[in-house]
């Protein structure tokens, strides 16, 4: 018994590694742009579809993924997500034009589209004892989070001392490690009912999160005014209906929507939502302001960032001992108020500041998120029976992706916005066009003056976009105060009922 308990807990281990390999390529391709742009000649377009490519592809195949490891095993399509993974990175590492490169990210992502629900499915029947489950979620999710903010450290440093597809083969080494241990230690699970593959709303659900996905990312790239990104909305909001009746009449649905039904699932999955706010504005507007204000070159960067993974880790480790004292409701409320004064001391932060205040807030939002995101993980994933584990984490998942998607695109216009505003009439291309290009054009000029002007605007951005981020990090804190009844552990309020229900 012992053994099979070890065993388990170094299958997690296995599972740990797979996702801080997601978490890294997330981000690590945002230090080598500079340089992918004179290797591969990319211009604009292309750098921006070396992100978009993977992005797309994660969000078309992550909820017909969870349908087939349902189906045909969880571990299988693990251990192939993961092979499929690190062919790709290897691809990637060594395409010569950006078509290769773009063609090798969209395979990267079809199998980050796998790795991502099954990787989750599979802890329920790993640890079905509710404590032992919640701390393998803490687990889990830490080794996501912990990813990103590494990436630009392990990509800048790796980029000061090799090419720029080094950054990329960093993952063949995780991948080779964490599929042998996947291989040696998970155990195959899998629905026990055999049922038909929903085809049609495979591909209606594709096309829909296809279409809200590729819409969003647009906007932020050509605008709010763009008639073609609203037509590809409008598209995919029209198909992701279609596909939602779809699922209500089809005899064998690809996802269980009878999971929102759920209240653990329901408020879990949009707290989830809401704290991917949060952390998006924080990738989004930190590593800009080390750069065009603080003066930082890439590794500078991301190790800028590492007050974040303290304030996570310092999270983690107290929300996995409060979590069974106080309860659910306790720990999702604190961490939104630790992201919302987080969030809210870099909203203050200056161009004069300095890096103190800024680190004070990294260590806040890291301390917040380690609260709110096992806590909400946990909620949703306890209501999900072993028979659709990786459909329902899938479903919780592809919200989360295309949440986190809609949030760039929206928390981009807004600092862009004000940017724009903030330089008056210095508001005209290329200064316009973002922080790096005015602070390029300034130094280039050797105008101190118009230097001073153009940070001083993207801090004005920043800050916007930030209070933004706390006010939502507030609200949602006082949803978290509705949803989440009382102090015992799991205990879901049901306000369409009137009544509590219990989670996993």
């Amino acid at each position: 018994m012992k053994a099979e308990g070890v065993r388990r807990w170094l299958a997690l281990g296995a599972l740990a590694i797979a996702m801080l390999t997601i978490g890294l390529d997330v981000t690590v391709l945002t230090v080598a742009l500079p340089t992918l742009a004179v290797d591969l000649h990319a211009d604009t377009s292309a750098l921006q579809w070396f992100s978009s490519a993977y992005t797309l592809a994660l969000a078309a195949f992550m909820l017909p993924a969870g349908a087939l490891g349902d189906r045909y095993g969880r571990k299988k399509l693990l251990l192939a997500a993961l092979l499929l993974f690190g062919v790709a990175s290897v691809a990637c590492a060594f395409a010569t034009s950006s078509g290769e490169l773009i063609a090798a990210r969209t395979v990267l992502g079809v199998g980050a589209a796998v790795m991502f629900p099954l990787s989750m499915a599979v802890l329920p029947s790993l640890f079905p004892e509710p404590g032992e489950r919640q701390r393998a979620i803490t687990i889990w999710v830490t080794s996501t989070a912990i990813g990103l903010p590494l990436g630009p450290i392990v990509g800048g440093w790796l980029l000061q001392h090799y090419w720029w597809g080094s950054v990329f083969l960093l993952n063949v080494p995780l991948v080779i490690i964490g599929a042998t241990a996947v291989a040696l230690l998970v155990p195959e699970s899998k629905s026990e009912n055999s049922f038909r593959i929903d085809l049609p709303g495979a591909l209606l659900g594709a096309a829909g999160m296809l279409g809200i996905t590729y819409g969003f990312i647009r906007c932020g790239q050509e605008g709010w005014g763009d008639a073609v990104a609203w037509a590809v909305i409008v598209a995919g909001v029209v198909l992701g209906g279609v596909f939602v009746l779809w699922q209500r009449r089809t005899a064998h649905p690809l996802v269980d929507l009878s999971l929102f039904g759920a209240s653990g699932f329901r408020w879990g999955t949009v707290l989830m939502v809401l704290a991917n706010f949060a952390m998006f504005g924080l990738f989004f507007t930190m590593p800009q302001y080390f750069q065009a204000v603080l003066g930082a070159d890439s590794l500078g960067s991301g190790l800028r960032l590492l007050p974040l993974i303290g304030g996570l880790l310092i999270g983690t480790r107290l929300v996995d001992k409060l979590l069974p004292k106080f309860g659910v409701r306790a720990a999702v409320m604190a961490g939104f108020v630790l992201l919302a004064v987080g969030v809210g001391v870099g909203a203050m932060v200056t161009v004069d500041s300095g890096y103190g205040l800024v680190a004070g807030s990294l260590v806040l939002m890291g301390a917040g998120m380690g609260f709110v995101l096992p806590s909400v993980m946990g909620a949703a994933i306890g209501d999900l029976a072993p028979e659709r584990a990786g459909s329902g984490s899938a479903l919780l998942q592809a919200l989360r992706q295309a949440g986190g998607t809609i949030g760039v695109a929206v928390l981009g216009t807004i600092l862009s916005t004000q940017y724009r505003s903030s330089l008056g009439e210095l508001n005209r291309a290329p200064i316009s066009d973002g922080v790096n290009a005015g602070v390029g054009v300034a130094r280039k000029l050797g105008d101190p003056a118009l230097l001073a002007h153009v940070q001083s605007a993207f801090v004005d951005g920043m800050s916007v976009m930030l209070w933004v981020c706390a006010a939502i990090c507030v609200a949602a804190a006082v949803l978290a105060a509705f949803v989440f009844r009382g102090k015992e552990p799991g205990v879901v309020a049901d306000l369409d009922a009137g009544q509590s229900v219990h989670v996993g």
